[in-house]
């Protein structure tokens, strides 16, 4: 299968092509009744590493066109390089990494290699690494948030603080040979007896022929940066368009604590919002696998259980909520630029000037000493109309009784890589990002596949099922729950609401439990198959058809990606309220026969509900809630600005 991507950004972007397919052959005789099956044997859950363009350059990996055929050898140390790099006799080599030596050190020399080096296989570890991974870069979006020469140049490029400092920026490195990633199972240890027995040299003495191979198909079609693909995928006079490269790219989701009519874009008079966002996009090396567990679902988690404890509290304001979930935020910040750029631009249905201001809830995973730090932009802030003194204010009560602390950092430094940044760039708003960290990162696995349920430390003990699994409220369950009520009642109060009724505001853990356990180690349970929505066609859309966590990456922007969808269905869930309108109505955004105005207010949809006790029949019903989408995809496609 190919597949083509690309992501752009103010201006730029990145396009990749995969072929999730590898095989590994050696010539030995076996009993089959086809030569292909007599050679090959086809490797499972295999993951590819892609390219990506943007503005200038690509990165990324590729294989040639009919893919890539190298004789196996299991690199056991970095000392072994040489029998790839210099005096193994057949080369090219298709290099078998232990997870332990997929270093920046190691992958630098075999890139510089490249012409003995056929491909690279990492064997994924059945646990993770203690001393942590991140082939991020260690200064996230750096070149897209607010700081630059213009704008606080000394807090740019992570001059003051290293955000990530165990990034490695692998995953913004060019390879030209196919990297994938291999689960460790049955399929590495073929790989690895078959190379013990015919591919290692033994006593200094050269193998000798049959030998073991491996071919890796992952070929590219896009090259050189975003304008040359766009610019192919354009041409006009093609007598066989092809479409070589699409942008990356989803949908925002939003909700808002009272009816907003979405028909009717730009400025809305005297309405007042305060945004409270969290990310729903993660990556790691490798396509189609980021797990992205304290990089993003956190964040995620809490912020919609914030809401769901705010309900019922929202006749008290004098404020708007404004509950926003970006996407495409890892790669420059694709969803909160799209809704700034729509903002100015009367496209959405408010404007810049009816934001009040900003909460964002980041990597809030809390550690041992439970204390979460409140972090704010340092230049705005000299700007006396910025009031981010009262948002901060308003958090610290919020916190009061509760089992964590919220602190603000003791020195001046800039806001970490956040959404908040690309609303700074447009103008000065009082926002405060949450975060588990003081200055750099906590999070040891930041952007990688080990970002996963294991690192929150999510355990269930073997002897439970599924179920039970899903029932159990683990430690990370609880102490998220105190962060989505702190996170609850500051946006309570940041919103108008009395002091008096703040500790009416609590999250419940009965739904943070599910949320993780759907996100993070299985997204199809019996909680998340009752969210189910069913449209007009009759088709039902799930979470997921796999026993396996949410992937977070957001795919090209023609596909709905899981995060979107679950997001939008758990937000209407816990946000929205039953109404008794026949399944008909509810999905044609309709009450009744007569009803033309509603569905300017609302999003209906038909849920699939409960299962009825000892039957395989439901409780379906219709949920109206103030839920929409709006476009994730770069501004660069609007304006079609692909260089600059």
């Amino acid at each position: 299968m190919i597949f083509f991507t690309c992501l752009c950004s103010d201006g730029g972007g990145f396009s990749s092509i995969l072929s999730s397919f590898s095989k590994l052959f050696f010539i030995a005789g076996v009993s089959s009744n086809s030569v292909g099956n007599k050679i090959y044997i086809n490797l499972n859950e295999t993951f590819p590493c892609v390219r990506l363009l943007n503005a200038t350059h690509q990165i990324g990996c590729q294989s040639s066109f009919a893919g890539d055929v190298g004789v196996v050898h299991l690199l056991e140390s970095e000392e072994n390089l040489d029998w790839v790099l210099g005096s193994g006799p057949n080369p090219p080599y298709m290099v078998i990494l232990e997870s332990t030596l997929f270093t920046r050190p190691i992958m630098m020399k075999l890139k510089h290699g490249s012409q003995r080096v056929a491909g690279v296989v990492v064997v994924e570890p059945t646990t993770n690494p203690p001393d942590g991974f991140s082939p991020h870069t260690s200064c996230p979006n750096e070149n897209t948030g607010v700081y630059s020469e213009s704008y606080g140049p000394s807090y740019a490029h992570c001059n003051v603080t290293v955000w990530n400092p165990l990034g490695t920026g692998l995953s913004y490195e060019e390879f030209d040979f196919p990297i994938f990633s291999m689960k460790d199972s049955n399929d590495t240890e073929v790989l690895r007896r078959c190379y013990r027995e015919h591919n290692r040299a033994v006593n200094g003495s050269t193998p000798q022929y049959p030998l073991c191979a491996m071919q890796l198909f992952s070929h590219m079609s896009a090259v050189r940066d975003t304008a040359t693909c766009m610019r192919r995928s354009e041409i006009p006079f093609s007598l066989t368009p092809e479409e070589v490269c699409d942008p990356l790219g989803d949908e925002n989701v939003w909700a808002s604590t009272k009816p907003l009519n979405n028909t009717a874009k730009g400025h809305k008079e005297g309405e007042s919002v305060v945004i409270a966002a969290a990310k729903m996009d993660s990556r790691s090396f490798f396509f189609d696998v980021a797990p992205g567990a304290d990089g993003t679902a956190t964040g995620l988690v809490a912020l919609l259980a914030a809401a769901n404890a705010l309900r019922n509290a929202t006749a008290e304001l004098n404020r708007t909520i404004l509950y926003t979930f970006f996407h495409g935020e890892t790669f420059d910040y694709i969803g909160s630029s799209r809704m700034v750029y729509d903002m100015e631009n009367n496209q959405f249905a408010l404007d810049l000037d009816n934001v009040h201001s900003i909460l964002e809830v980041g990597q809030v995973a809390l550690g041992s000493n439970s204390r979460l730090w409140l972090h704010s932009d340092p230049v705005s802030r000299r700007n006396s109309s910025v009031n981010v003194e009262k948002l901060a204010s308003n958090l610290h009560l919020a916190a009061a009784g509760l089992n964590i602390s919220l602190e603000e950092p003791n020195v001046t430094q800039p806001l970490p890589p956040s959404s908040l940044q690309r609303f700074l760039r447009a103008r000065p708003i009082p926002g405060v990002v949450i975060e588990n960290h003081q200055a750099s990162f906590t999070n040891k696995y930041y952007q990688s596949i080990f970002d996963n349920a294991e690192s929150l430390q999510l355990n269930y003990s073997p002897n439970l099922t599924a179920e039970e699994q899903l029932e159990f409220v683990t430690d990370a369950a609880k102490n998220l729950t105190e962060v989505a009520t702190a996170v609850a009642r500051g946006l309570y109060l940041q919103a108008g609401g009395h002091p008096a009724g703040m500790n009416a505001v609590q999250a419940d853990s009965r739904l943070v439990r599910p949320m993780l356990y759907t996100f993070l180690v299985r997204g199809k349970n019996s909680w998340s198959e009752q969210l189910r929505g069913q449209s007009s066609d009759g088709d039902v859309s799930s979470f997921s058809s796999e026993d396996r966590p949410t992937n977070f990456y957001i795919g090209v922007h023609q596909q709905m990606s899981e995060p979107r969808f679950m997001v939008q269905t758990i937000l209407a869930n816990l946000t929205g309220t039953i109404v008794n309108v026949t399944k008909e109505n509810c999905q044609k955004q309709k009450e009744d026969e007569e009803d033309v105005r509603n569905k300017h207010l609302y999003y209906y949809q038909w849920v699939q509900g409960p299962l009825r006790p000892n039957s395989t029949e439901r409780d379906s019903f219709c949920v109206r809630s103030g839920v929409r989408r709006f476009a994730a995809k770069s501004p660069a496609f609007v304006l079609r600005e692909y260089t600059s």
